[in-house]
Order: C-alpha cells, then structure tokens, then sequence
C-alpha cells in the first residue's frame, strides 16, 4: 500500500526522531558516563570531592569560604579570594560581578534603616568600594598596610563630587561645591580631606542627586604597590575559584601560625609544599589551593583547645 507523500514525510521524519533519540538521548550518555568511570577519571566526573575521615569537606576544583557562625574569618585557616557566587561560592551562581573599571560611586543606604539595623536593597557598593573594603579588612585581619589608591582610611572609594564652570578639557579649575561621593552624612564624621582646592568638602546626603558633578578619584598617599595582593580584593570570573597567589598566602602566615600556636617557618614550608607552579611551565600563575593547604595545616598542626 503506497501511502500519501505527506504521510511518508511524518513517517520519515518520526523514524527520524527515534532513532537521534535513541542515539543521542540514550546510547551517548551512557557511554559518556562508562567512561567517565574508568580509573582516573571517575574522581573528575565526581567533582573532585574531597574528604576526610569518610566525610567530604569540599571539592578541589571549586573554592569555599572558611568562616565561623557569625560570618566571620577564622583566624586558624588560610582564607580564600573573595566570591560573587550567590552568597558565596554558590556553584549554582557561578559568575562575575560585571562591574568595570569606572564602577567608583556607591548607591547610599537609607539612613534611616541602616539606624534600625536593616539592609537597604537599594544600596549597592561601586566596585572601587568593593575593593578597598576589602583591602582594608584583610589588612586589619592579617596585621598589614591594607591602603591602596583611590581608598580612603574608612575602606571605601575616594571619590569627591566637584560642582563649577567646566573648561573646554572638561575639568573643574575653580570649584564652587565639592562632595565628597561615597561618605555618608551620619555614618562618616568627616569626609577624608577636608577641603579640595579651597572649597570644603561635604559628605554625600542620602537622596541628594550628584549627577552634574564631575566625578574625581583622589589617589592619596598610599604606596604604589600596596602589601595587600590584586586576588585579596578582586573576584575570580567564576566566582568559583579554588586557589589563591602565593603572595595573598604569605601575608596570612602569621596570622595562621599564631593561631596554632607554631612558627611562621612551619607555616611557610607547608605553604611551599602546597603551591603549584604554572601549567606546562609557562601557563598561568603559580598558584595555592587554599582547601588543601588548610586539610594539610589540620593534619600537621592542628588547633588545640
């Protein structure tokens, strides 16, 4: 029996549609999964866990935070780079924060619920914030220089609002009112200089509009290169990042070896010990998994009390 042509077409293009199926929706997959369970390849289909004594503490591959049950650092860990995962290393929202590099204003907080002890949802930290907040955090943790430029000593953007005629270069010669951006009236004393070119510098008003002012970053005194390292500050792209540089480890050594009651020489060498070099020689950056330096820190010397 010879069928319609437009029959033979469904026919056609169901058997079509089994067949990919069966292919593609069935023997692909498992065949994917058979391999990924053969001897060196089943602990990276598995996520690279890791664990201790029977229970996993984590994966290789994705970063955590080491933190106690107020949010804060523990001072007995390595800590890792910050994350704009979720609320944190949230491999379910892996990603950056897509700020760049002229993200230098905040959105201020409501006074009003800051004062009754509630988060502003409207409130957002610039980037330039965001960096010298942290900067300024890891140097109180840790016992150094935590400044960088364009901060203030508060740990947010310095960055002043400057109202006045405008040149043909676009800068402000003579300025009439000067605001001082990311310091809020009520939470700042004092804004971080105190004049600006002869003008008095006044602190940011929460609702006030600064939109006509020209924004200027001030670099202030701090060093060039400052002692706090760029991935103390900055998120990793993934947001998932397992490792930190060796320069980030080694202004935490004190801090860590204190805590354990041991030398800082003991803490360096398992440091060393932990710290990859770059892939191939020549790829990356040399580079240490915080997760596994802290497990080793745990077996060799651990918190007592």
């Amino acid at each position: 029996m010879r069928y319609p042509t437009w029959i033979r077409r469904h026919l056609a293009a169901l058997r079509a549609l089994l067949v990919l199926t069966a292919l593609l929706g069935v023997a692909y997959p498992l065949a994917v999964f058979a391999v990924a369970q053969l001897p060196g390849l089943k602990d990276k289909a598995d996520g690279s866990s890791v664990t201790v004594n029977g229970r996993t503490v984590g994966s290789a591959l994705i970063g955590q935070s080491f933190t106690g049950e107020d949010g804060g650092p523990l001072k007995q860990y390595f800590q890792s780079r910050p994350s704009n995962a979720g609320d944190g290393y949230d491999p379910t929202a892996s990603g950056a924060g897509n700020l760049g590099p002229e993200d230098i204003t905040d959105i201020l907080p409501d006074p009003a619920l800051v004062a009754a002890g509630k988060e502003d949802e409207n409130a957002r930290q610039s980037l330039l914030t965001q960096v010298c907040a942290r900067s300024k955090a890891v140097g109180d943790l840790d016992g150094v220089d935590g400044s960088r430029p364009f901060c203030t000593k508060g740990g947010v953007g310095a960055v002043l609002a400057v109202f006045g005629p405008r040149t043909a270069d676009g800068t402000v010669p003579h300025p009439t009112r000067v605001v001082s951006l990311n310091e809020e009236e009520g939470v700042v004393k004092t804004p971080f200089l105190s004049t600006y070119n002869g003008v008095r510098v006044e602190l940011a008003k929460y609702g006030e509009d600064y939109a006509r002012g020209l924004p200027v970053p001030v670099r202030g005194d701090a060093p060039a290169t400052p002692a706090v390292p760029p991935d103390a500050v900055t998120a990793s792209g993934s947001g998932l990042d397992p490792h930190i540089s060796p320069a980030y480890a080694a202004i935490q050594v004190g801090r860590v070896a204190k805590a354990r009651g041991v030398a800082p020489s003991q803490v360096e060498a398992l440091v060393k010990d932990g710290t990859d070099g770059r892939d191939l020689g020549f790829m990356g950056e040399p580079r240490v998994n915080v997760l596994a330096l802290n497990l080793a820190l745990d077996r060799r010397f651990p918190v007592r009390g």
